[in-house]
């Protein structure tokens, strides 16, 4: 029942990244403490890999489609990578008592960030005809790209949550190339700070079954993206969030 369990949970992780380019990893850890039971402090680079491999799944479908802006890309992972690593080495010093309840209300902060229908102001950093970029997107993409960073480091997390916001509403991309770009990010984000949980020991077979169902899914839907409302899976996804964060809380 438990693997059934753990199973479901990485296909519903791979599901809300092939189709909304984050949300994975949100679920990850805590599917991987209550399924397959493990501690908080494995649990977080484990749902890191697992995640990394599921991004770059979701992001293979978006290759082609010229929806990836990898100078945004670019400037977000200078920003994230150093933050990454240095929230790695505070989370991994965290007790669970206080790591756990810290990602509930984290959780929470993604449910209603998800469950709200935010929409781009104005054209944000996008250029225009004859002016360029209006003045202070670099470091507004840098800084964004460093908070980001920082949350995948302490919480485990890809940070695809906050990276679409930021591109839609800070940057003006579209919903599509927000999700395409995020995909980018997640995966070079995961990796940096799974390197700062190095030496921890992870089970490889949890990683496999995990991540290939995960992998499965999100190359799968993310071919389907552009054909489901994006505002529902947001919302379904945003309750399940809200539902799961107490129990999250409790795993300290």
């Amino acid at each position: 029942m438990t693997l059934a369990v753990t199973l479901l949970g990485a296909a519903l992780v791979g599901l809300t990244l092939g189709l909304l380019g984050a949300g994975g990893s949100i679920l990850a850890v805590p599917i991987l403490i209550y399924a397959a039971g493990q501690p908080a402090h494995v649990a977080i680079p484990t749902a890191l890999v697992i995640v990394a491999i599921s991004s770059a799944g979701a992001l293979l479908p978006r290759l082609r489609g010229g929806q990836i802006r990898w100078p945004v890309a670019t400037v977000f992972a200078i920003g994230g990578v150093p933050a990454a690593l240095a929230g790695a080495a505070v989370g991994h010093r965290l007790p669970a008592h206080l790591l756990m309840p810290g990602f509930a209300v984290l959780m929470v902060v993604v449910a209603v960030r998800m469950l709200r229908d935010a929409r781009p102001v104005g054209q944000g950093c996008r250029r225009t005809p004859g002016r360029g970029r209006p003045p202070g997107c670099l470091l507004k993409a840098l800084s964004a790209g460093a908070g980001v960073g920082l949350l995948t480091g302490v919480f485990g997390v890809g940070g695809g949550f906050a990276i679409v916001p930021a591109l839609t509403l800070l940057l003006g991309l579209t919903q599509a190339e927000a999700a395409a770009t995020s995909l980018v990010i997640i995966v070079v984000n995961s990796l940096a700070s799974f390197a700062g949980h190095l030496g921890t020991h992870l089970d490889p077979v949890t990683i496999a079954e995990f991540a290939g169902i995960a992998l499965v899914v999100s190359v799968a839907t993310g071919r389907l993206a552009q054909r489901i409302p994006a505002r529902t899976v947001r919302r379904i996804f945003g309750w399940t969030v809200i539902a799961l964060a107490p129990l999250v809380a409790l795993a300290g």
